[in-house]
C-alpha cells in the first residue's frame, strides 16, 4: 500500500494544524497539502511546501523589465509573454518540495535532472519495507524495434503471464535474502540471536531496482516546468510520466495561468529546426516536398510530419 496507517496519522495532524502567514498562498494547492496522490502500485507524490503564485512570476518580471511590462495589460498576457520567448528567471522565482515514493529504477532515471535539492531515504540507516513495483498486464511492453529505448507491442498470454511470475518471486527471494543478510525483519525481530548480521549499507546491494524508495525533492518552477516538459511527454518511459502527469495536475492547481503558458506553448507546442521550418514554409507554398529531398534525416522527417498531423 501507498503509505502506512501511522503516515496517515501524521498527515492528519499536519493536516490538522494552521498557520497564519502574510505571504502568497493558494487555496486549491493548500486543499492538498501533505495529501499523497497515488502513483503506480505503491508509489505516491505530496506536496509539503511551496512558496509564490502566479502573481510572484509577474512581480518578477516587472522588476526585471521595468516599465517595458506596461505595455502587457493583464498578467496572464505577461505570463504567455514570458513562457512563449522563453524567459526563464521570473519563474524561478516560485519553489515547491515535493515527498515522492517511487521505484529504485525510476529514481534513477528521474536524478538525471540535476536541477533540483534532493534528499533521499538512506538504506545505510534504515531497513527498506518490502514493497516493489511490478507492471500492470497493459504496461508488459515487449522492446521496440525503431525505439531503442522504448516498448513495442504488449506480451500477451503464457508470456506475459511468465515475466509477471519472474518479476514477483526474484523480488520476494532478493528481499527474504536481504533479510536473512541484515539478520532482522522489517519490524524490528531479530532471525538468529546468535548471528550479529550484515551491515545495511552492504546488504542492500542485493535489492532488485523495483524495490520502492523515498525522497523530498524541491525544485524551482522554471526546472519543474522543464522536467515536465520531458516527462509528461506521450514518448517519455510510462513509469516516471504518471509521476509527472499527477505533478502536472499539482501545478494546475498551484500556477494556473502559469500552467495554461506552459501547455500551450511547451507541451501542446511544437520546436522547428531552420531546415524544419523551411520544409513548413514550402508546403505552404503548395511546393510537393519528399524526405529526400527535404534536408532531414529521416528521423527528423518523421518527427516533423507527426507534429504537423501528417504521419504515413
Amino acid at each position: 500500500m501507498p503509505i502506512t496507517p501511522e503516515q496517515r496519522a501524521e498527515i492528519d495532524r499536519q493536516r490538522s494544524q494552521e498557520a497564519a502567514t502574510r505571504r502568497a498562498t493558494v487555496p486549491a494547492l493548500e486543499a492538498i497539502l501533505y495529501e499523497p496522490i497515488t502513483v503506480l502500485d505503491h508509489g505516491f507524490v505530496r506536496v509539503i511546501d511551496y512558496m509564490g503564485d502566479d502573481s510572484a512570476v509577474v512581480q518578477a518580471a516587472r522588476v526585471s523589465y521595468g516599465r517595458g511590462t506596461k505595455k502587457v495589460s493583464e498578467d496572464s498576457g505577461l505570463i504567455k509573454y514570458l513562457m512563449r520567448h522563453r524567459h526563464s528567471t521570473p519563474f524561478e522565482m516560485c519553489e515547491i518540495k515535493f515527498h515522492v515514493k517511487l521505484p529504485i529504477f525510476v529514481a534513477r532515471q528521474w536524478i538525471r535532472h540535476r536541477t533540483a535539492n534532493v534528499n533521499e531515504y538512506s538504506a545505510r540507516y534504515s531497513i527498506l519495507d518490502r514493497e516493489f513495483y511490478v507492471p500492470a498486464p497493459e504496461h508488459l511492453g515487449a522492446q521496440a524495434v525503431v525505439n531503442r529505448q522504448g516498448r513495442g507491442d504488449v506480451l500477451e498470454g503464457e508470456e506475459a503471464a511468465s515475466v509477471l511470475a519472474l518479476l514477483r518471486s526474484d523480488a520476494e527471494a532478493v528481499y527474504a535474502h536481504y533479510e536473512e543478510m541484515l539478520n532482522g525483519r522489517e519490524d524490528g525481530t531479530v532471525i538468529d540471536p546468535s548471528r550479529q548480521g550484515l551491515a545495511r549499507e552492504l546488504a542492500r546491494m542485493n535489492l532488485t531496482l523495483n524495490y520502492y524508495t523515498q525522497w523530498y525533492w524541491k525544485i524551482d518552477l522554471h526546472n519543474l516546468l522543464h522536467f515536465l516538459s520531458l516527462r509528461a511527454d506521450p514518448h517519455a518511459q510510462y513509469e516516471i510520466r504518471v509521476y509527472a502527469e499527477a505533478m502536472l495536475d499539482v501545478v494546475k492547481r498551484w500556477v494556473p495561468a502559469v500552467c495554461e503558458a506552459f501547455e500551450e506553448y511547451r507541451l501542446g507546442g511544437a520546436h522547428l529546426s531552420r531546415t524544419g521550418l523551411s520544409v513548413v514554409k514550402r508546403l505552404l507554398a503548395g511546393e510537393p516536398v519528399t524526405q529526400e529531398a527535404s534536408g532531414l534525416s529521416k528521423r527528423e522527417w518523421r518527427e516533423l510530419m507527426e507534429s504537423l498531423g501528417r504521419a504515413e
